[in-house]
């Protein structure tokens, strides 16, 4: 099997300038190429899901990891989630903090018999991995949560990427994802977090939910957007069930992201099926999205007013 995958650095409103466009397409192709050459070398696809999670989490641009988004308290929280399609097991994280890679702890939870962890838990098992205490706060976080306490946190969420300075009027759903196939037909996903940004603390992202993240052996999803829409909609579950049901991937991408724009909501999806289809949608303005077909990198930064759906 031709070894095929995709990846997710959010969705929202647009970038602010050429030059972020062409800063995160540079840091998306980037991880692309290198979770592809571990595919090509026979990783699996659960190990190229948990690669791919790391560098987005490090990469400090996105909403996951170092450079998450502050909650209101001025506390970072994480969720993720991993989801081996080819054992049909989910396992993630809920608001875990003081963490370097969330997807790790998602990671050994596959072989647990508690699959999902709160934070309480998260923590704990943190302390027994040994996981250094690790602050992915970065400075253009915090000034940006600065701000926004300053004006009594009228912002309903904070910005989907970093550019280089803060976002101050624009509204994002940073969320990063990875779904991959590999050599032997396995599918799997992984989505990873730092929440919407303000937002009351104990609130709970569809990233550790098979609403935003969701495979089995015949299709992988990863959502992105606001969390409560996701949820609304089960959109992972949702395009990946009817896939099995017999839907091609792309029309089970063009009903569901049909439903969820009909029900207004605000949300993007990331896909692969088992014969190697790629998918993607999004009823925002913007994906944060890139691929490798097994012969060229592409992506979806600059996809707009093509429809719901795109496919490669």
């Amino acid at each position: 099997m031709q070894p095929k995958l995709i990846i997710h650095g959010g969705a929202g409103s647009s970038l602010k300038s050429k030059g972020g466009i062409q800063a995160v397409r540079q840091d998306l192709h980037g991880i692309v190429q290198d979770v592809y050459d571990r595919l090509a070398a026979g990783a699996s696809a659960t190990e190229a899901v948990i690669l791919g999670c790391q560098l987005l989490e490090d990469n400090p641009r996105f909403n996951a990891g170092t450079g998450s988004v502050l909650q209101s308290d001025g506390q970072i929280r994480m969720s993720a989630s991993l989801m081996d399609g080819a054992a049909q097991r989910f396992s993630g994280v809920i608001n875990v903090a003081r963490v370097q890679h969330p997807i790790d702890l998602a990671a050994y939870l596959q072989q647990e018999q508690d699959h999902v962890l709160s934070d309480y838990g998260s923590a704990e098992l943190a302390r027994l991995l040994g996981c250094p205490v690790y602050d992915p706060a970065t400075d253009l976080r915090l000034q940006e949560w600065l701000e926004e306490r300053s004006g009594n946190f009228t912002r309903e969420m904070a910005g989907v990427v970093a550019e280089g300075e803060p976002i101050a009027s624009e509204a994002g759903r940073g969320t990063i994802g990875v779904v991959a196939l590999d050599q032997e037909g396995r599918l799997a996903a992984g989505t990873s977090t730092g929440g919407k940004g303000f937002e009351r603390m104990g609130r709970v992202s569809d990233s550790a939910m098979p609403a935003g993240n969701y495979a089995n052996p015949q299709a992988g999803i990863s959502c992105t957007g606001i969390g409560e829409d996701i949820i609304d909609e089960c959109l992972a579950a949702k395009i990946v069930i009817r896939v099995t049901d017999g839907l091609s991937l792309a029309q089970a991408f063009e009903r569901s992201l049909t439903e969820a724009q009909q029900n207004q909501r605000d949300l993007g999806a990331i896909g692969l099926d088992r014969t190697g289809a790629i998918a993607w949608g999004k009823t925002s303005e913007i994906l944060l999205a890139a691929y490798h077909t097994g012969a060229r990198i592409d992506d979806t930064l600059e996809w707009v007013n093509q429809g719901l759906v795109g496919t490669a």
